[in-house]
């Protein structure tokens, strides 16, 4: 099992508890939660949302999608999906489709959808594609206190 240093060094200096799970490899968040036995709407997953002024990081269920209509009228600036390249770069630490969702530890703003908030437990990658973080719903909450918050997603 391994974690992404900068998620492990950010996540440490909260002091926030949290557990590390290994499963099976999964190139998906849905195929991640279905391998590690997790509920879909209990693990985290980010997308890289690319807009004029820098990247932003949209964090929603693994069962879920960003609904970039409801994102940009939200946000009232124009967006899209960032581009590889761009998600290489920012989660230089982190195995390319596992980033964290916590856009804080990587410096990039953050925006989390209602419905993570206020889970009994909450899972999201650690960095690679074979091991998740596991923590309680109101320390995932606490962790998450700095990002923006609102309803931009919608059921795969």
């Amino acid at each position: 099992m391994t974690i992404a240093a900068r998620l492990k060094h950010h996540l440490e200096a909260q002091g926030l508890p949290f557990d590390m799970i290994a499963h099976p490899y999964a190139a998906t968040a849905s195929g991640c939660a279905e391998a590690a036995h997790v509920p879909g709407d209990h693990l985290a997953k980010s997308v890289l949302i690319h807009m004029e002024e820098g990247p932003m990081l949209a964090v929603v269920p693994s069962n879920h999608h960003v609904d970039l209509t409801q994102l940009q009228a939200m946000l009232d600036r124009r967006l899209g999906l960032a581009a590889e390249s761009e998600i290489e770069v920012l989660f230089d630490d982190c195995n390319l489709g596992a980033a964290p969702p916590v856009g804080e530890a990587y410096d990039v703003p953050t925006i989390v959808d209602n419905s993570l908030t206020g889970l009994d437990k909450v899972w999201f990658e650690a960095g690679d594609h074979k091991t998740l973080v596991e923590m309680r719903g109101q320390d995932f909450d606490q962790l998450m206190q700095g990002a923006q918050h609102g309803s931009f997603c919608t059921v795969h």
